[in-house]
């Protein structure tokens, strides 16, 4: 199959499934990360404050064209997690269910060291994660060692995690207790569980940085990275919610707006992931 191939390549494991196409991932996918370094190693040494990682273990997302086959994207799940966790802050995996998280393991940086270093840390983790609703009745309240909540990219999180009532009291506690919430490129599609069935969100009057509505409904279409037209868009039901976005393109932006940290892409992961360490490593020191 040649690089140049624009038709998205079939998923034999699931009727109607594709990954990207070739010549999409030679777009999209470096060998290597804008990784260098982590800021302050072992920054923190308090013992006592984590990260509370939220991931999708639902891989296949509908669109006009058939299923996308995707996950949660390494880079912006570990590239984040290296600067958390080399900084010092404990890392706990959770999904919706307990299951497996999925990964977009076509969209691995090949040269990377730092992700795939740190997805070799946490693949027991990654394979065998807490149960979320275990998490929300035993591990939440405000005296919880959870300091941030952690939502990474990835289009596999328009899947369940937007529905879910978990990650909406996940994310109500977060915003209740004065915790942080990180999240990048398809991640805030998360965001929108806090406003279903309610007259108003609780992040309405938030910005927040997104991966650009645009680029799903016409680049990534053409490319053929994603197979077909999504049923929605992240941008434009964040923004229905109330939330502004600050970006209408894919550059590695970063934005905080109190405690909400968001970047737009897998460009932006990496300044993500020292934005967040150092801001916790503030939080921590105000709490302690």
């Amino acid at each position: 199959m040649s690089n140049e191939d624009r038709s998205p390549t079939i998923d034999k494991t699931e009727d109607n499934a594709y990954f990207p196409s070739p010549f999409s991932l030679t777009q999209y996918v470096a060998p290597k990360t804008d990784f260098d370094g982590v800021e302050n190693p072992g920054g923190y040494s308090g013992g006592r404050w984590k990260v509370l990682v939220i991931a999708t273990e639902e891989r296949y997302l509908p669109t006009s064209g058939g299923f996308f086959s995707t996950g949660n994207h390494p880079v912006e799940t570990f590239l984040p997690i290296k600067h958390l966790h080399d900084t010092g802050f404990g890392i706990d995996i959770a999904t919706p269910s307990g299951n497996p998280g999925k990964l977009e393991h076509w969209a691995m940086p090949a040269d990377d060291d730092a992700v795939k270093d740190t997805y070799a840390r946490f693949i027991e983790d990654w394979r065998a994660p807490k149960n979320l609703a275990d998490v929300v009745e035993g591990d939440l309240g405000p005296d919880s060692d959870y300091l941030a909540v952690f939502i990474p990219g990835g289009h596999g999180a328009m899947n369940n995690l937007p529905r879910n009532p978990l990650v909406a009291r996940v994310l109500d506690w977060a915003l209740e207790n004065d915790r942080a919430i990180i999240t990048l490129c398809h991640g805030p599609a998360a965001l929108l569980s806090v406003g279903r069935g309610r007259a108003e969100s609780p992040l309405r009057g938030y910005s927040a940085c997104v991966f650009p509505d645009a680029l799903d409904s016409g680049q990534n279409i053409g490319l053929g990275y994603i197979p077909g037209t999504l049923p929605w868009l992240v941008a434009d039901e964040l923004e229905k919610q109330g939330l502004t976005v600050v970006n209408d393109d894919m550059s590695g932006a970063t934005h905080r707006d109190r405690n909400l940290l968001t970047g737009d892409s897998p460009l932006a992961a990496n300044t993500l992931g020292k934005m967040s360490a150092n801001y916790l490593l503030e939080r921590a020191g105000e709490l302690e």
